[in-house]
């Protein structure tokens, strides 16, 4: 597949999505500068990708009791052989091992999914519902959200690093932990 085209018709529709919520201009024009890559392989119907993304959407890549012994550099460790279904050992050199490893680390911000919403297994939510929902929300959000007091623009600072907060929108809980509609 041609992922140049991609790259380009991806970063075209980020920047419209981006224009359309109003955040076009919180992003720094530099990384509409850059080229962007757009990675695509075929996948069959996806459910070697969904096979392999679900063993890490709740845990970590590599739990304790599966490693064996760090000797010298050297981490030996059981993987099981999916084709095969057993267990097997092998070793890596520590390095490869921490890039490997570091490989299932999410970036900062990101965060795992959780077991609630429309991801809970007894969500009566079907895939195509949701869609429609957030192509429904996605048109109407703008006008939906309050305006924001200007008490509440300045003044608050980053618990963490002391810089000011920028409020961006303040959005009305909706469903089980506020009001419906």
């Amino acid at each position: 597949m041609h992922t140049k085209p991609l790259a380009y018709i991806f970063k075209a529709k980020f920047q419209d999505a981006m224009k359309k919520a109003r955040l076009f201009d919180k992003i720094d024009p530099a990384v509409w500068k850059q080229q962007w890559v757009a990675d695509s392989k075929p996948a069959g119907k996806g459910q070697n990708g969904l096979r392999c993304l679900s063993r890490y959407v709740f845990r970590v890549a590599i739990s304790n009791h599966r490693i064996k012994s760090i000797e010298n550099r050297v981490i030996k460790f059981q993987y099981k052989d999916r084709r095969k279904k057993k267990w097997k050992t092998t070793a890596l050199d520590a390095m490869e091992f921490m890039r490997r490893f570091l490989q299932h680390v999410l970036p900062q911000g990101f965060m795992k999914i959780r077991h609630c919403g429309f991801l809970n297994p007894n969500s009566s939510l079907s895939m195509e519902k949701i869609r429609e929902l957030i192509s429904l929300i996605h048109d109407v959000i703008a006008d939906l959200l309050p305006a924001i007091p200007e008490h509440k623009k300045k003044g608050v600072k980053c618990t963490c690093c002391g810089k000011a907060l920028k409020l961006m929108a303040f959005l009305r809980p909706v469903g089980r932990w506020g009001p419906s509609g």
